[in-house]
């Protein structure tokens, strides 16, 4: 599972994902209405001060932030009404995605989907139809250097995780999503700062594919990321290193 990290910090360095400014802004502002449906206070809604911290990371201004709150939140009233849909499908050789979108329009969306998935030579699948492959999940990751791997271990079992995962630069905790504040409050008094954190849905079991395969896989995703309603895709297939360094010398 730390391919995901592993990938995560490629885009970054490269900046593939989110490379136009205004779709940072589009997507961090639905990520924030999201979150503020739990309560528009951040200090009280760690989801939400995630979405404000990552916002304010990418240096949105404060008034797209503040009104980003109010739209979620429903203090104001004239704002479009956001829902959260998950899409599924098939890539090749097995493989499976689930997309995450936040839309003010499902009959924009879903066509958006289809075709994308359409043109990358996957299929858009029934819902149901790959949901099962996977589990929903608590999910954590931050620096190394901000915690060793033992502490962030005992953090974690402590907190009720059921695995913590060393990537290297990275630390994954994933949990049952019903320990998800506790080990937001275990982080958040250790004085950790995650980079991540959120529900993911987590394969049950991955499959892996040759260099070639892995890297048209993740041009089709990067593909989906590209879609203004996309917020995240989660998939089965196992990275492995040789897929890796392909990716990041690409």
């Amino acid at each position: 599972m730390s391919g995901h990290s592993k990938w995560s910090t490629i885009k970054r360095k490269k900046g593939v994902a989110d490379a136009k400014r205004g779709a940072i802004f589009t997507r961090l502002a639905r990520e924030i209405s999201i979150a503020a449906r739990e309560g528009g206070d951040p200090d009280s809604n760690f989801r939400l001060r995630l979405a404000v911290d990552k916002a304010r990371a990418e240096n949105m201004p404060k008034d797209n932030i503040e009104r980003a709150i109010k739209k979620g939140s429903g203090e104001d009233k004239d704002s479009a009404v956001f829902e959260e849909i998950t899409f599924e499908g098939y890539g090749p050789n097995g493989s499976a995605l689930m997309i995450h979108c936040v839309t003010d329009n499902r009959n924009r969306t879903a066509p958006d989907i289809r075709h994308a998935f359409s043109k990358s030579g996957g299929t858009m699948a029934e819902p149901g139809a790959v949901g099962w492959q996977f589990d929903r999940k608590a999910y954590f990751a931050f620096p190394a250097s901000q915690l060793s791997f033992d502490q962030a271990f005992d953090l974690g079992v402590n907190a009720g995780a059921d695995d913590v995962v060393d990537g290297g630069e990275t630390i994954e905790i994933y949990s049952p999503v019903e320990h998800f504040k506790t080990i937001a409050n275990a982080l958040n008094a250790a004085k950790v700062k995650p980079e991540e954190a959120g529900l993911r849905m987590v394969a049950k079991q991955e499959v892996e594919l040759d260099v070639e395969s892995t890297l048209k896989f993740m041009k089709m995703i990067e593909n989906m990321e590209e879609l203004d309603d996309v917020q995240d895709v989660f998939h089965n297939v196992k990275i492995s290193d040789e897929a890796l360094a392909a990716l990041e010398a690409a």
